[in-house]
């Protein structure tokens, strides 16, 4: 019973460190997905603006501009995925691992061939197991990615879009990433960076235009582009790509950062339950402990009582 009592103590004593290690995890998480929300919200206005301005250029000239223009047979297509460099933070990786197969698995049915950049060490290390091509990858900044981590993942991207698909360059660009709902709800979405898709954008701009221009009584403008809209294109649009991978790995690193908290708080949690059944255990075999000593003193002094008696007859 006593080295039953010792294995509960050192289990105990093992949860209980465990616990303030993923309590600590828990807090800090915490802390960082304020900074992270903060960095998403200062971030969102400026790709939706610049997404307006390169639809106000791209409907209101007539350029066909490589980056704007749908290819008429398009044979290859670019897929970022974003992934974490950290583990502890439950299906986050997995989830956008699994949006990324889905997508690939629905461009290559239309066709085409796919080439994977891959952002965080979770989604390198799952294409290197399993020895998949990985055409670029990227890691070290997940959890905290700058502007300039932005532009070092999108040079090559948009280098492969204004590159012709016989040379290695490709027709469409895709983005996989967590996209942060809420503090309880993450979730894994596909967007098409490029080509610019001008149907729905145009509309809704022209749609709000029109409404702004109706109440205030305006009329909607004309556009002259100097030198010319096609070397507008070619500046705003490299913005506009790097704008919206920087947006996409804020949002998923405040996601991850949830996720993590989230982890870390089912693990908190799980280890207080787990302490307490062990130390019912531990009081139950110390009590078992206790009762067999008293068991064996009682007996001890009865033998004692009747080897006594025993010897005065």
């Amino acid at each position: 019973m006593g080295a039953q009592l010792r294995v509960y103590k050192r289990r105990i004593k093992s949860v209980t460190a465990t616990k303030k290690i993923t309590k600590a995890m828990e807090m800090i998480a915490a802390s960082r997905i304020v900074k992270a929300q903060r960095q998403v919200a200062a971030s969102t206005p400026y790709a939706t603006e610049l997404t307006r301005a390169v639809t106000a250029v791209a409907t209101g000239s007539t350029t066909k501009h490589p980056l704007t223009t749908e290819a008429e047979a398009p044979t290859r297509a670019a897929v970022l995925l974003i992934t974490s460099d950290r583990g502890l933070a439950g299906g986050y990786s997995s989830n956008a691992i699994k949006a990324a197969e889905r997508l690939t698995e629905r461009l290559r049915g239309e066709g085409k061939e796919v080439d994977t950049y891959i952002v965080g060490r979770k989604g390198v290390a799952y294409y290197g197991f399993r020895e998949r091509k990985v055409t670029d990858s990227w890691s070290g900044f997940t959890d905290s990615p700058t502007y300039a981590d932005a532009k070092q993942v999108a040079a090559p991207l948009i280098a492969a879009v204004q590159q012709d698909t016989a040379e290695g360059g490709v027709d469409e660009l895709h983005i996989v990433f967590t996209e942060f709902v809420s503090m309880l709800t993450q979730t894994p979405v596909q967007h098409r960076l490029l080509p610019l898709s001008l149907t729905q954008t145009s509309a809704a701009a022209a749609a709000g235009a029109a409404e702004e221009s109706a109440t205030k009584g305006e009329i909607l403008p004309l556009f002259d582009f100097e030198p010319s809209a096609e070397d507008v294109l070619d500046a705003l649009l490299p913005r506009y790509v790097e704008s919206r991978i920087y947006n996409a790995l804020l949002q998923a690193a405040a996601s991850k950062h949830a996720a993590t908290r989230r982890a870390m708080k089912s693990a908190t949690d799980n280890a207080g339950d787990l302490i307490k059944s062990l130390s019912r255990l531990a009081n139950a075999a110390r009590q078992a402990e206790i009762t067999q000593e008293i068991s064996e003193i009682v007996g001890g002094a009865s033998a004692l009582a009747d080897a006594t008696a025993g010897s005065e007859n």
